[in-house]
């Protein structure tokens, strides 16, 4: 070993780089505990041996007894002698109950098969990213499971009263428009809500459409398109347009602004959520999980946002305030307003004609 390094740094960086090993190793414990309905099992019940866990989800006792102490080794559930254990209100409201805002469980059933990882590896050379149907079997419920928490804790009962005019207008019957919709949750959520409105979802991934087509299989008043933002209907005839957590993935979300622009009525409000993000290195320091952002970027977003030949790749952080007003401008748009919603990794903006 070389002499001339600092021996309290190298074990810093060793011990650093091993916790994420140790981070990969626990993520898929996680998504064990919820796949096999586990915490869920944990919920409520206090305290709790391996042996009443493994006889409640009819699972073998001995790998339950791991999976436990692998959990309390995480710091994610309680024990104080290795046999008894504990899933804490708290840690269900993260790990096992679906209904809660901070739900985070679902997030970790989206394991990177390798020939994704292969195709990443491949884009470092080339520069050409993954596609949301590029990124392997599955990957159209990761959006969902990341923001549908939040979306459901927030749309529909904090963000839409704060849009002028847009709650009455939905009530009354209006035409909305969900550009990059997903598997559809955002539409669901204000379909249910204002049933004598008419809705229409697009998207690019052709998996997420399919999985949303078949959610809406019962719905008469909504419609969905496997088009880019950029190609939707120059339309003119949509009350209210949202675009939540994706202009940052696409290629050209400036020339997608532009199409929002041109479907909206003179009268129309077009809702933006994007990430949190600062031009400057130094305030994006301040995101307690800035290193989870940039490689969810690398992963998912930026490789989404580089998936053509001709992009601006964003990415997760590419979106800061300053830009999306920039664009918001060039697009044709005169009204640009962020309003304070109480999410810790969202903006959310108002904008019209």
């Amino acid at each position: 070993m070389d002499e001339d390094l600092d021996l309290e740094k190298l074990l810093k960086y060793s011990l650093d780089t091993w916790l994420f090993k140790q981070g990969e190793m626990v993520s898929l414990v996680i998504h064990l505990g919820h796949r096999l309905g586990l915490y869920e099992a944990m919920d409520g019940v206090g305290n709790i041996t391996s042996e009443d866990l493994a006889e409640s989800t009819e699972c073998h006792e001995r790998w339950i007894l791991e999976w436990l102490r692998c959990n309390a080794a995480a710091g994610l559930i309680k024990t104080s002698d290795g046999s008894n254990f504990e899933l804490e209100p708290e840690a269900a409201a993260v790990l096992a109950q679906s209904d809660q805002p901070t739900y985070a469980a679902a997030v970790f059933a989206n394991l990177k098969p390798i020939e994704v990882i292969d195709g990443i590896a491949e884009a470092f050379k080339t520069g050409i990213g993954l596609s949301y149907d590029g990124q392997g079997d599955g990957s159209e419920h990761a959006v969902e499971a990341m923001c549908g928490p939040m979306s459901k804790a927030l749309l529909v009962s904090q963000v839409l009263p704060m849009l002028n005019g847009v709650e009455d207008k939905m009530r009354k019957g209006a035409r909305v428009i969900d550009v990059g919709c997903g598997t559809g949750l955002a539409v669901e959520l204000l379909a249910d809500s204002f049933p004598e409105s008419t809705f229409i979802g697009y998207d690019p991934s052709s998996r997420a459409i399919a999985v949303a087509r078949e959610r809406f299989s019962s719905y008469e008043n909504v419609e969905l398109f496997a088009i880019g933002a950029e190609s939707i209907p120059d339309s003119a005839d949509a009350d209210f347009v949202m675009t939540l957590d994706c202009l940052h993935d696409m290629p050209r979300p400036d020339l997608a602004l532009k199409a929002i622009h041109g479907a909206l009525k003179e009268d129309g409000t077009l809702l933006v959520k994007e990430i949190k993000s600062s031009a400057t290195w130094t305030d994006n320091l301040r995101n307690p999980v800035l290193a989870l952002m940039y490689a969810t970027s690398i992963t998912t977003c930026l490789s989404s946002a580089m998936s053509d030949t001709d992009t601006l790749g964003l990415g997760t952080l590419g979106l800061n305030p300053d830009l999306l007003s920039a664009m918001i401008k060039e697009a044709g748009f005169t009204f640009f307003h962020q309003h304070k919603v109480e999410d810790p990794t969202n903006l959310y903006y108002e904008i019209r004609l």
